[in-house]
């Protein structure tokens, strides 16, 4: 079974973001970059699940610009067999990105799509979603474990009164939660053997989305410091604090 696993490129968790001086938007000169955590444990499931027999190809997918190729490089070392970058070098949203994604998996035919629950940089939580009206498939979505049986899978996924195991039928869409497994490093001889495997170029008119934005951003700000804190005597004073500051 082959099995589609789409990655964003986002700036790396461990730097601070930074907002430009007119607000029209984040910052991203000379800022590091790297694949999304959520697709990173998308990745490292498929991987797994080869190791276990139960998928025989994986094919990492990204739109992005010609940088990108670096987030598929780490796909790649990880594990992935191929990748395909569809270039484009504005911002997309969700709705564009699942019909490209639909449109690759009509090429690709996979058995599976599995990718991050949501993207750190925008946190919209959709493309996932879309992508499985778009195709027609069920999902199984914020998975915390997965198990594939023959044309099925099983999804043990994160609600808030716990965890709910379902059943789909295969081709489905998983999106992964954090705590479905640990990503592995990828080892230097991976590293080198991924620059050999091959990244084929498409670009969003291949297959056919219209990328126009339906949304405007009107203006970005970075959110308030955090105001330091106060030690009180009594739950008095904490009271007389907090009406004081307008928090009640």
């Amino acid at each position: 079974m082959k099995v589609l696993v789409p990655v964003k490129r986002v700036i790396d968790f461990n730097v601070a973001v930074r907002v430009k001086a007119d607000r029209t938007g984040v910052d991203l000169a000379n800022v590091k970059m790297s694949i999304n955590p959520f697709d990173e444990i998308a990745v490292e499931e498929a991987v797994r699940q080869k190791e276990k027999g139960k998928i025989s190809e994986i094919v990492a997918v990204t739109i992005g610009p010609a940088a990108a190729q670096e987030t598929l490089r780490t796909a790649l070392a990880m594990g992935a067999d191929r990748a395909i970058l569809v270039r484009h070098d504005a911002e997309l949203e969700p709705l564009a990105v699942a019909k490209t994604l639909k449109a690759i998996c009509d090429q690709e035919q996979p058995g599976l799509v599995i990718l991050g629950k949501q993207a750190i940089d925008d946190d919209c939580n959709q493309v996932g979603q879309m992508l499985a009206a778009l195709l027609a498939w069920p999902q199984g979505t914020f998975a915390a474990q997965l198990e594939i049986q023959a044309d099925r899978a099983q999804v043990t996924r994160e609600v808030d009164g716990g965890l709910q195991t379902v059943e789909v039928k295969l081709p489905a869409v998983v999106t992964t939660d954090l705590r479905l497994n640990e990503p592995r490093y990828a080892s230097l001889p991976n590293i080198m053997k991924a620059r050999k495997k091959p990244i084929q170029e498409k670009t969003m008119s291949d297959y056919g989305v219209d990328p126009a934005p339906r949304l405007k951003v009107l203006e970005v700000t970075a959110p308030e410091k955090r105001r330091s804190g106060a030690r009180v005597g009594s739950a008095a004073e904490l009271v007389a604090k907090l009406k004081d500051r307008g928090v009640i």
